[in-house]
């Protein structure tokens, strides 16, 4: 009996043997399969536990620290930033009060460089005029019955007269006086007048026997050669040739008249034209 009992042990052992032969086979095999098969049958496992799940629970394990940093405003970064940015702005309030109150660099802005220009400009446009000494010799040639009639029409009254103290040093302006001639037309002639020019500018009176045109053009082709300067007080056309004439000697020729009666062509040809108004004439008594 003993032996029958340790046959069928045996043969109960050596089945098992084989069973577990077969399952470790079958498992060989199966991992023998080709790479197709595995993965036609991972795929299911796949779909089961789709790998969407677990990116969500990383994406949210990442999203909690973001959302945490924005909460802290108060960190020492955004102080710095705050401090900076404070520091920034002082600087700017500090200039405009020192520009309003400190009178040091009120003074440094008024010598600025920039305002140089400006006050150089301002300081010759203010600047009197330069004492330059001017040596030209001046003769005035006078043609009275002229100018007596511009100022009757001027004034509108037959008394008036020209007013020399006036007129003449306008007519200078600074220059030397040479000769001062007064020709008028006719034989009365008034002796105030003629001591009048005499004693303040050391003039004479010359009587014409017809205008005073002729000896006037001759007088002053004779002073060309000894003076600067000739001013006619005319406005009378028949001086043209005249003034041509005496510009060509190299003189220079000026014209002083009432404007209203002096002839344009005249006043074209004169290298100078001094109008004679209403103040420079008086009515006599």
């Amino acid at each position: 009996m003993a032996k029958r009992t340790n046959r069928k042990k045996q043969t109960d052992d050596y089945d098992n043997q084989t069973i577990i032969k077969v399952n470790t086979n079958t498992e060989n095999t199966n991992r023998r399969r080709p790479s197709g098969e595995n993965k036609s049958k991972a795929t299911p496992e796949s779909t089961k536990n789709p790998p969407a799940k677990r990116t969500n629970n990383n994406t949210n394990k990442k999203t909690t620290p973001r959302n945490t940093k924005p909460k802290t405003s108060n960190t020492p970064i955004n102080q710095k930033t705050n401090n900076r940015s404070k520091e920034n702005k002082k600087p700017a309030s500090n200039k405009n009060t020192k520009s309003t109150n400190s009178p040091v660099e009120n003074k440094s802005a008024s010598n600025a460089p920039q305002s140089t220009p400006n006050t150089e400009n301002n300081n010759l446009s203010l600047s009197p005029t330069p004492d330059v000494k001017i040596a030209q010799t001046v003769a005035i040639l006078i043609d009275g019955n002229n100018i007596e009639m511009s100022l009757t029409t001027l004034m509108k009254n037959k008394s008036a007269v020209i007013n020399f103290d006036t007129v003449i040093p306008k007519l200078l302006h600074g220059r030397g006086l040479s000769r001062l001639i007064y020709f008028r037309e006719g034989v009365s002639i008034s002796k105030k007048l003629a001591d009048r020019l005499h004693t303040h500018y050391f003039g004479s009176v010359v009587p014409c026997h017809k205008s005073a045109d002729i000896p006037l053009s001759i007088k002053a082709t004779q002073l060309a050669e000894k003076v600067d300067v000739i001013i006619i007080l005319s406005g009378d056309s028949d001086y043209v040739e005249l003034v041509r004439h005496l510009k060509n000697q190299g003189v220079r020729v000026e014209i002083a008249a009432v404007q209203m009666t002096t002839a344009s062509i005249l006043r074209e040809e004169a290298d100078f034209f001094s109008p004679i108004t209403e103040s420079d004439a008086f009515i006599l008594k």
